[in-house]
């Protein structure tokens, strides 16, 4: 039987290349997800662990409502939704008529009263002059009892004479008594007073006041400088006090409401510097910004409807709180935002410095206005000049 020897194959170069390229392949790999791992490590240490974003950020402002605070009937609008205003101009005009004519009562009355009053003081001096007269009768009357005495003691005249001048001397006395008590009661009407600090007439100034205001609030003016919204008042329309008719929206004082989950909040303080992009320019436009303050409280606990979590089948949500968080005004200026925008926050959270929550109540009011401050000042100059006007003739006594 034959033997058969086979002849062996040598090994193709790229067969022995096969186990070496695939051990440089997986080297390679495995240096890839080594510096990937690195590089997430040294992301998270570096930035992320310092960064917290959401895209749950809206933007907010004051809205600050035009209510009537009488009732009228609307006579002209002076601004439309969208239309800018400034402090102070008029927005709404009621029909005048009514107010006219109760600031005319009450300046009538005011006048009555200051002219009533100066009666007052003028019954005063003529209950002093009485006292006076009485004391002068009494005296003369206790002459004429002295001089009966002596005459009836000599004889001269008789008993009953004297006992005429003594009657003349109680009757004297009776009304002097009379008279004195008069003048108290008019005193004490007037007493440590000038005309203008008499009751009757503070009240009448009280209502010569609110007549004043009743006529001027049927102006209704803008409180800020803004931008007209919501405008649902019509001409002709019959309101009342409370009735929202517009709103004016000062652009220039908006802020973001961002609402971060509370595993977010842990590392976040008042003053840390927050990177804001708005929706309406995308990334091109950057905002810059600071935190204001962190709710007191998450939404839900704030709800209508808060949310009854003590049931059998409860089920754990991620609650989220409101964080406030102030524009840079400069940048707000150049690239105007609009109340309800979306927009994407990122707080820098490497500032530690910085409280959780408030530490000193606020020392000054956040908004305020003062174009309503000028009413009472023309009301009080309108009162100044009609108490004047009637007490011109007043004597030095009732002017004291």
């Amino acid at each position: 039987m034959a033997t058969v020897h086979t002849t062996p194959t040598p090994e193709t170069p790229r067969e022995t290349a096969k186990p070496g390229k695939r051990k440089f392949m997986l080297l390679v790999l495995a240096l890839l997800v080594i510096l990937g791992g690195v590089a997430v490590w040294g992301w998270h240490t570096l930035y992320g662990r310092w960064s917290e974003s959401t895209d749950d950020a809206y933007v907010n402002g004051n809205v600050v409502a035009i209510t009537p605070l009488v009732t009228g009937t609307v006579i002209s609008i002076g601004a439309d939704d969208g239309d800018l205003v400034h402090e102070g101009q008029v927005l709404i005009n009621f029909d005048p008529s009514d107010a006219e004519v109760g600031l005319q009562s009450a300046q009538a009355n005011l006048a009555r009263t200051v002219r009533q009053v100066r009666g007052l003081y003028s019954n005063v001096d003529g209950m002093k002059a009485q006292v006076n007269a009485q004391k002068v009768a009494v005296q003369k009357a206790q002459d004429n009892v002295n001089r009966r005495k002596n005459l009836a003691a000599g004889g001269a005249i008789s008993q009953e004479e004297l006992s005429h001048a003594r009657d003349d001397l109680t009757s004297a006395q009776n009304a002097l008594a009379n008279a004195e008590q008069q003048f108290k009661t008019s005193s004490a009407l007037v007493d440590d007073t000038v005309v203008s600090s008499h009751p009757d007439v503070q009240a009448a100034a009280a209502q010569l006041r609110q007549a004043y205001l009743n006529k001027a609030r049927s102006t209704l003016i803008a409180p800020v400088t803004g931008y007209v919204a919501k405008r649902t008042v019509q001409l002709g329309q019959r309101v009342q006090p409370g009735t929202a008719l517009m709103a004016v929206i000062p652009l220039d004082q908006l802020w973001i409401d961002a609402n971060f989950k509370e595993t977010q909040l842990r590392e976040m303080r008042i003053g840390q510097p927050v990177d804001i992009e708005a929706d309406l320019y995308g990334s091109g436009v950057k905002y810059s910004g600071t935190i204001d303050s962190l709710g007191a409280g998450t939404g839900s606990a704030f709800a209508l409807l808060p949310a009854q979590n003590a049931t059998g089948n409860w089920i754990k949500i991620v609650q989220r709180v409101p964080v406030r968080i102030h524009i840079n005004p400069a940048e707000l200026a150049e690239h105007p935002l609009r109340v309800g925008l979306s927009t994407v926050v990122n707080v820098d959270l490497r500032d530690q410095s910085g409280p959780v929550l408030a530490q000193q109540p606020p020392q000054k009011a956040s908004f305020s206005t003062n174009i309503y401050d000028q009413q009472l000042v023309d009301a009080d100059a309108m009162i100044v000049r009609l108490i004047h006007d009637n007490s011109s003739a007043l004597s030095k006594t009732a002017q004291r």
